[in-house]
């Protein structure tokens, strides 16, 4: 066996115990448990997700190190930062491995306050999607979300038709290969399958924000990726304890079994945790290995109707 075969073997099994996903219409198997790499950015006093991180060679470790252990799906967005996140992608993983593929969502800009802004006409998306294309050294982008921004922090109504045209466009020039969704209702997704495949839509979604429990499943019906992020994002204190007594019954942290119970929940669920830290990169990669008994399984499937879902404090994703 040719060497970069067998490493790329040996990273799969190494990243692959929760299995893979293909996304539709496409040659592109993921792992399952991926990395989002919006925490990799810095912070400046309330300006989150801004400008470079306090330690840019150690954000560089967590990428490798994440890659290393099987990792072929970074999420990203040319507004962390802006721009550093994809940076430091760069620098850190180009030139790519040929099974790595990059999400990367458009149709924000960041305020010189630090704000997201909804930038979704015609020209805001082709200069985002040209601005991902140069700060991640890339001539084509794997995945484009169009991140709806109708509410910028949580799905709200209203036709997505003409930002997905242009994203549809862009794509008929070889720019995209594949387009997503994200911060989606429902009938955005049903609207958006009308003008053009879909293979993944990204929503806000763990053990006690349920809401998109039947989107899910109508997603699995048609073989979409499912993308949650805010992994333990909006539980209310009763909710953190059912959470925290779990773990303990299982030997895990928290987030191990919340990742975990999420690539229980559906074999389209994709799961991008985010850290800047190598120790809970490598403890966020043990969730997929993570085996959740029947009885334990059962209590935290209840966790959202013990209380109502606590307010969260958010930036866009």
């Amino acid at each position: 066996m040719a060497p970069k075969v067998k490493d790329q073997k040996v990273k799969a099994e190494r990243a692959n115990p929760a299995g893979s996903f293909t996304l539709p219409g496409s040659s592109h198997s993921v792992n399952r448990m991926g990395y989002g790499a919006m925490q990799l950015a810095g912070r400046d006093g309330d300006k989150v997700v801004w400008g470079p991180p306090p330690d840019v060679e150690g954000a560089l470790k967590v990428l490798r190190e994440a890659v290393a252990s099987g990792v072929n799906h970074i999420d990203t967005a040319d507004f962390y930062g802006p721009h550093v996140t994809n940076q430091i992608i760069r620098k850190a993983l180009s030139p790519y491995p040929d099974d790595l593929v990059i999400v990367t969502k458009v149709s924000a800009r960041r305020g010189k306050d630090g704000s997201w802004i909804p930038a979704m006409s015609r020209e805001e998306l082709t200069t985002a999607v040209h601005e991902n294309l140069h700060n991640l050294g890339l001539d084509v982008l794997d995945v484009v979300n169009l991140r709806s921004m109708f509410s910028v922090h949580q799905p709200a109504e209203g036709s997505i038709e003409a930002p997905l045209t242009a994203l549809a466009e862009l794509r008929q020039k070889g720019l995209i290969r594949h387009i997503g969704l994200s911060n989606v209702t429902p009938a955005q997704v049903a609207e958006a399958r009308r003008i053009v495949p879909i293979v993944c839509v990204q929503n806000h979604y763990n053990l006690a924000h349920r809401e998109d429990d039947a989107l899910i499943a109508d997603l699995a019906r048609e073989g979409i990726a499912y993308v949650p992020f805010f992994p333990l994002g909006g539980f209310t204190p009763l909710q953190s304890d059912a959470l925290s007594n779990a773990a303990t019954r299982l030997i895990a942290t928290p987030m191990q079994v919340a990742l975990a119970w999420l690539l229980h929940r559906s074999p389209n669920i994709l799961v991008i945790p985010g850290t800047s830290s190598l120790t809970h990169l490598r403890e966020n990669l043990k969730a997929a290995a993570l085996q959740i008994p029947p009885e334990v399984l059962a209590d935290l499937n209840a966790m959202s109707k013990q209380d109502a879902v606590a307010p969260i404090a958010r930036h866009a994703n």
